[in-house]
């Protein structure tokens, strides 16, 4: 996948991260913790494989499977997901 065009910071992960998961798992934005687990709000291996194809269309790269598990908060996910985005824009 060509790298995003969208200038992203781990804050902006984050904010995106906690919008669409409040949205997926219908709860208010104000009630996702980022240093909850994700699974305390109901994801499980479904939602967050739909969640991934999700964030790989939003920040246009390829992230591995397991990503929402290896990091399982909003706060541990926008971090790696960054570091992502910017190995994707370093390898051009």
């Amino acid at each position: 996948m060509p790298g995003t065009a969208r200038a992203h910071t781990v804050e902006s992960l984050r904010t995106w991260l906690t919008e669409h998961i409040a949205d997926y798992v219908n709860l208010p934005v104000e009630d996702i913790d980022p240093t909850v687990p994700l699974v305390d709000y109901g994801l499980d291996s479904v939602s967050a494989l739909n969640v991934s194809a999700n964030i790989e269309d939003h920040l246009g790269i390829t992230v591995d499977a397991t990503v929402m598990w290896d990091n399982e908060t909003v706060e541990a996910l926008g971090t790696a997901l960054m570091a992502e985005v910017e190995k994707a824009s370093a390898e051009g």
